[in-house]
């Protein structure tokens, strides 16, 4: 239970920095929602995109995946959204890579701004909130348990069955299964008259 708690934190902290940095600074003081979605698999442009058309989409779409974990307890839900946020952000470096020729990091405003780091951030966030996350557990099928056997075992009769004194057998046994007949006491011959040996 407690690890589904800090589990559900870690995730859904990680799903609000990853929707939050587009609207930070990613690279040279150019927000994130001001990349095209399309320009991260044909190549980055100096164009605006509309906030719908800009890599929040992906990130916002991982976050709904990451609380519909949360909600359901899926550790692979919450994986995936991790996955995805992390996926994009990786793309986006490699098209603005390629575009810039390198990627810097300074001080003064230029180069990689926060918003990267909040997007990588919520990604490693989703991933660990997926493995401390216990996840559902299965349900048990096993039946309950029954009344007792109502037939004898190779153990005896049940233990609520009495010996029957009068008939010599015990209940649910057939009548005079283990009956053998005594033959009467003779005078030490045989059925042929013959004396027995």
């Amino acid at each position: 239970m407690i690890r589904n708690v800090v589990g559900s934190v870690l995730a859904l902290a990680g799903a609000t920095a990853a929707v939050w940095s587009p609207f930070r600074a990613w690279y040279d003081g150019r927000h994130g929602s001001d990349y095209a979605i399309g320009d991260l698999f044909t190549g980055i442009t100096g164009e605006d995109a509309g906030v719908l058309r800009s890599i929040l989409l992906p990130f916002a779409f991982a976050a709904l995946v990451a609380l519909l974990g949360v909600v359901l307890r899926s550790r692979l839900l919450v994986a995936a959204a991790g996955v995805v946020v992390l996926g994009f952000t990786v793309l986006w470096m490699v098209r603005v890579g390629q575009a810039e020729g390198s990627l810097v990091v300074s001080g003064d405003g230029r180069g990689l701004g926060d918003g990267v780091a909040n997007a990588f951030g919520g990604g490693v966030l989703l991933l660990l909130g997926a493995l401390v996350m216990s996840g559902r557990r299965a349900a048990s099928h096993r039946l309950p348990p029954g009344p007792p056997p109502t037939r004898p075992t190779l153990d005896g009769p049940p233990p609520a069955a009495p010996y029957d004194a009068e008939t010599r057998s015990m209940p649910y046994a057939a009548p005079g299964r283990f009956d053998v007949p005594a033959e009467p006491p003779g005078d030490g011959h045989d059925r042929d008259g013959r004396p027995g040996v």
